[in-house]
């Protein structure tokens, strides 16, 4: 009870963010890589990433995915697998439909539609969950810019939490990629608690 009413005292002072199961520091909280620069960070370890979780995917499914740097690994690497075909794929991400369109016509690529977000080439609300709540995938496969046991899956942007949390929902399988210095972080905005994925992929460099 003490610890929660300083939390609280402390959040209403400005310096912390409340999130589900703690709290997370304001500054922290708030900050969100551009896509470009991300994509940049630590290149081959997500592309290891998204080739072990492109491999999780089969011919014929439906697969959502979101919108980051590591997403879009997973992109490439799909668009790699020869051996896999007539797969229908969602996506909000710009860059991760472009990565996509070297398989086409193998692949059928959907996009979401929405308002476009620079920072990270993606398509939100307003209008952005309107397609989203009529599908239901085999597999989704979005980034996770924070996980931990006690805060769940984070994101940094309140409108990319929303999409996420969206197509987690329409996924059978749920996935989350994600390279190692991500795991044991905590991000602004809860998305879903550790229940409510199926799978981490991520790197060695994560905390066990």
């Amino acid at each position: 009870v003490t610890i929660r009413s300083d939390l609280d005292a402390l959040a209403a002072s400005g310096q912390i963010q409340r999130v589900r199961g703690g709290a997370v520091h304001r500054a922290a909280g708030a900050s969100e890589t551009d896509f470009e620069q991300a994509a940049d960070e630590r290149a081959a370890e997500k592309a290891a990433i998204g080739r072990a979780a492109a491999a999780l995917v089969e011919s014929g499914q439906t697969v959502m995915l979101g919108s980051g740097s590591t997403v879009a690994a997973v992109a490439r690497a799909l668009a790699a697998r020869e051996d896999v075909h007539e797969l229908t794929v969602v996506t909000n991400g710009l860059r991760v439909a472009a990565e996509l369109e070297r398989a086409l016509p193998r692949f059928t690529v959907i996009v979401s539609g929405g308002t476009l977000r620079r920072r990270q080439h993606s398509l939100v609300n307003p209008l952005g969950t309107s397609l989203l709540d009529q599908l239901h995938a085999h597999n989704t496969i979005v980034d996770g810019e924070g996980i931990t046991v006690e805060a769940g899956l984070t994101a940094a942007n309140p409108a990319e939490a929303e999409i996420k949390r969206l197509m987690l929902d329409a996924g059978r399988q749920r996935v989350v990629v994600a390279d190692g210095p991500r795991v044991g972080e905590v991000s602004l905005v809860h998305v879903c608690p550790t229940d409510g994925i199926d799978v981490i992929v991520t790197d060695g460099e994560a905390d066990e």
